[in-house]
C-alpha cells in the first residue's frame, strides 16, 4: 500500500522516494511537488571571468541570508 503522497511533507516524500527507488508513482509525485514550487525565474549565462564573479558572490550573499533568517 502506497502512502498519499500529497500528505507527505517534503522531507518524507524525498526520504519515501530515496527508500523506494523503482516506485515511479512516488518520484512522479516528487517531481511535480518541486516542479510547482520552483521559481520561474531564470537568468542568462555569466559571458565572462567577471560576471561568474559577480555570480558567484551573490549566490555566498544568498546563502549567508538564508542561514541568518
Amino acid at each position: 500500500m502506497q502512502p498519499n503522497f500529497t500528505a507527505l511533507t517534503k522531507a518524507e516524500l524525498r526520504a519515501y522516494v530515496i527508500a523506494h527507488p523503482d516506485d515511479q508513482a512516488a518520484f512522479q509525485a516528487f517531481v511535480d511537488r518541486f516542479t510547482a514550487e520552483a521559481s520561474p525565474e531564470t537568468f542568462d549565462l555569466p559571458n565572462s571571468a567577471a560576471e561568474v564573479k559577480a555570480v558567484e558572490i551573490l549566490i555566498r550573499q544568498k546563502l549567508e541570508q538564508l542561514k541568518a533568517g
